[in-house]
């Protein structure tokens, strides 16, 4: 997901970058590397930011629904933080 993200974002944006990727047979891996970089940081984020805000196993036994609405909240925070850091750079 990640990966593909930054490959639009080069062909739109950095035309230079993308061609001389492609051209040397680097795309790719460039691509996996950043995918790779970019779920780790997302997965760390998302659990600093659940421990952080008491998002917890019992807030979810308790309250299922509002346990959903805060981890959504928190994957939106980091899926744009991620986004800003990684992809769109």
């Amino acid at each position: 997901m990640w990966g593909q993200r930054h490959l639009r974002y080069l062909k739109e944006h950095h035309r230079v970058r993308y061609a001389n990727l492609l051209t040397i047979g680097k795309l790719n891996d460039y691509l996996a590397d950043l995918n790779e970089q970019a779920e780790a940081m997302f997965s760390q984020l998302v659990k600093l930011l659940a421990e952080k805000e008491g998002v917890t196993e019992v807030l979810k036994a308790e309250n299922q629904m509002l346990w959903v609405q805060k981890m959504n909240n928190l994957r939106n925070t980091a899926m744009e933080i991620v986004s800003n850091e990684l992809i769109y750079r």
